[in-house]
């Protein structure tokens, strides 16, 4: 596996140290249901590299974040989201980036979602 950080508490769901309620996992992705879900259908997917935010990004991660919004649609589906879904990567203060590692908020269920979500939960 990539580069963790200690102290990340997405690293330390990847390596099991806190348990998650799994979606998907593969050798560079990790995807898990949010523990304040805003909607029937709220997971995150990660690379399992650790990254804090979007503008760390850099070429060789290109294939861990394609393979992130590859799987998006299929696991939506797949746990409900059938009919659309929201997708929210919170990057920054600003952003409202909670948590410190790359994440992309999956959100949708059976019914049409409310206006856009201004507070995120990571």
């Amino acid at each position: 596996m990539a580069a963790t950080d200690p102290n990340c508490i997405f690293c330390k769901i990847v390596r099991g140290e806190i348990p998650s309620r799994k979606v998907y996992e593969d050798a560079d992705v990790l995807a898990f249901h949010d523990i304040q879900p805003v909607a029937p259908v709220h997971f995150m997917l990660i690379p399992k590299k650790h990254v804090a935010t979007m503008y760390d990004l850099a070429a060789d991660d290109a294939p861990a974040m394609g393979r992130i919004m590859t799987l998006a649609g299929r696991l939506a589906r797949e746990l409900g989201a059938a009919d659309g879904f929201r997708t929210i990567v919170n990057t920054g203060r600003v952003g409202r980036q909670d948590v410190q590692h790359v994440h992309v908020h999956v959100i949708g269920g059976p019914e049409p979602l409310g206006p856009m979500i201004v507070r995120g939960t990571h």
